[in-house]
């Protein structure tokens, strides 16, 4: 699965000046994108059709008159393209140049000869719109001319799926450089889904020699991490080679994105009605019962999610109600009752919220269950006070023992981002020595477990070398604790929140009381502890607060339960500072070292 990022280069560079050769002064910079994706796209499939051109044009001549659908005949192997998809325009992008004269519209009818899945994929890039700055610009010949060059090496036999996926995610990564944009979401690199896919099945791969397995990713960019993780599974040389059948399935909300996705599932034989299109929160694309054996994905972090809010909110307040069950879960109260809660993370970042739906969408355990793999960045650890959705969601995952493990990544692993970034791995079939348990591994340390990158790629610095997934997936099989490796129960996780309140003090130094006699409180001094779940409330109270407010009390009846995950508490180590001494030494070796520079320079 390794892939090597640098031999692409020169494609993805070829491409590149193809706005600088062809575009420039016909299009605004921050509009390449819209004409060299949909046409790096286009002549991917172009080529993929090219050897069975002839066959494609001779039946669909012979039959177009006698059969309505033709869809059957043009994808078969005997009369048609062999591919889910056909052309049956009478030009090829390259036949295109051999009429200059009228080549707008030529590639008109060339575009309008695609079936209708490609047809889908036209429109969600809205390359029709450009085809008039095209012809007007007279740029329309000389822009297929450039990508008919054999320098773009852009055969499915040559270029992967997951070639082609990296190849997106750069351009797209430089086009937001170009205009200073940003980039919105974090591509995955091949690497980290490599990673994925092995923590993801592995543990299952027993049960997965044979049958029929569904795959799912609810953001699904260029369907890397579908097409990745079932050749993985399947890859006859490969570490589980199964004989299953794995149906892909995934969902993308971004135009370009989605249609880069469905190209390549096209070209991969793979079903393209199973990729849908818009907002996988307010907008699922897939029968609500349907359910998924392994899901993976790497959701937008730090994106709003305010318009699926708007679009799935029923409440008339200002408080959200969403009454899609997908987000309604029951979780204890302090009293340790089950309550059904809406769960809503805020509104400026909707990560947590895909996990909730990937939640609802495992299979049952007597069915098989389910594993995840989900990236996150840190706050999807820690934010939210006890009582908000966030905290809310990592206690209905925790309660239901839901989480085997999180595995903090290095930084700069990313090409738009250098922030710290988690693996989270969930599973409802458990293995009995992880029951009730949660792994903690830190990878971060990128000495230890990544390499430097020869030439960064945007923020991307570092990558994992297959040693360095060798080396995490050991601590995630060994489950042991050790400098990198921390195993907790469920419970370490939640905590009480208590509210803390001190007697108001009136001149005199005299408690005032309200009408039934009681202290009253000072709302000044009124402040909150978390109490670890294993331990009994009264006994912490008396053990950190009573010793430094005697008077202090706190409400039995307004309790809320919390849950947090302060991963890098749990692997913190203490550097003591360096003495007066080591300071002095290295100072004094300094001044050695630059002895009579200063003489040099005034002189």
């Amino acid at each position: 699965m390794n892939l090597d990022t640098q031999s692409l280069q020169p494609i993805i560079n070829f491409i590149w000046t193809v706005a600088d050769d062809v575009l420039i002064n016909k299009y605004l910079e921050n509009q390449y994108q819209d004409v060299i994706l949909p046409m790096t796209v286009l002549r991917r499939l172009d080529l993929a059709l090219e050897p069975t051109k002839d066959q494609v044009l001779k039946t669909h001549k012979e039959f177009k008159s006698k059969i309505d659908n033709l869809l059957g005949l043009l994808t078969s192997k005997e009369h048609g393209s062999g591919l889910a998809f056909y052309n049956t325009s009478p030009y090829t992008m390259k036949k295109l140049l051999d009429d200059p004269k009228n080549i707008d519209s030529n590639f008109e009818d060339y575009l309008n000869g695609f079936s209708e899945n490609v047809q889908d994929i036209i429109s969600k890039f809205k390359f029709r719109n450009q085809l008039e700055t095209l012809e007007n610009g007279g740029i329309t010949f000389s822009l297929i001319e450039k990508f008919c060059n054999p320098k773009i090496e852009l055969r499915p036999e040559k270029i992967s799926p997951m070639a082609m996926g990296y190849m997106f995610e750069d351009l797209i990564r430089r086009f937001n450089e170009k205009t200073n944009a940003a980039a919105g979401r974090h591509f995955t690199p091949r690497e980290i889904i490599e990673l994925m896919t092995h923590l993801v099945y592995l543990p299952v791969k027993d049960q997965i020699q044979n049958g029929t397995f569904l795959v799912y990713d609810p953001c699904a960019g260029s369907g890397a991490m579908l097409t990745q993780s079932k050749k993985y599974a399947t890859n006859p040389d490969g570490e589980i080679k199964s004989k299953a059948t794995f149906h892909l399935y995934g969902q993308e909300n971004t135009g370009e994105m989605y249609a880069t996705c469905k190209s390549d599932m096209l070209l991969k034989n793979e079903d393209p009605d199973k990729i849908k299109f818009g907002s996988t929160l307010s907008e699922y694309g897939f029968d609500p019962n349907l359910k998924f054996n392994f899901m993976l994905t790497n959701p937008p972090y730090g994106t709003s999610w305010k318009q699926d809010i708007e679009n799935l909110n029923v409440g008339t307040g200002k408080k959200v109600e969403i009454n899609d069950r997908r987000f309604n879960l029951p979780i204890k109260n302090f009293k340790g009752e089950l309550e059904e809660t809406c769960l809503t993370s805020r509104s400026n970042d909707g990560q947590l919220m895909f996990m909730l739906h990937m939640l609802s969408k495992m299979k049952d355990p007597k069915d098989g269950g389910s594993r995840i793999a989900s990236i996150h960045n840190g706050s999807a650890l820690f934010t939210g006070d006890a009582g908000s959705g966030e905290s809310g969601i990592r206690q209905y995952i925790l309660e239901n023992d839901l989480l085997e493990c999180i595995i903090q990544l290095p930084n700069d692993m990313f090409y738009n981002t250098g922030i710290a970034t988690y693996i989270w791995i969930l599973s409802n079939v458990k293995e009995e020595k992880r029951k009730g348990k949660v792994q903690l591994i830190n990878a971060s340390s990128k000495e230890i477990f990544s390499q430097n990158m020869r030439k960064p790629l945007g923020d991307k610095r570092v990558e994992l070398k297959p040693n360095h997934i060798i080396d995490i997936q050991n601590l995630y099989f060994e489950f042991e604790e050790n400098k990198y490796s921390k195993i907790f129960d469920n419970e370490d996780f939640g905590f009480y929140q208590i509210t803390t309140h001190q007697p108001e003090i009136d001149g005199k130094g005299n408690i005032v009381k309200d009408s039934k006699g009681k202290p009253k409180s000072d709302k000044e001094l009124k402040d909150s502890e978390n109490v670890p779940l294993k331990e009994n409330i009264d006994d912490y109270f008396a053990r950190e607060v009573l010793p430094f407010a005697e008077n202090a009390w706190y409400d039995k009846k307004k309790m809320k339960v919390g849950y947090h995950i302060p991963f890098t508490k749990y692997f913190y180590e203490y550097e003591p500072l360096r003495n007066l001494e080591q300071i002095e030494k290295d100072i004094m070796a300094l001044e050695n070292e630059t002895d009579g520079l200063l003489k040099e320079i005034v002189s």
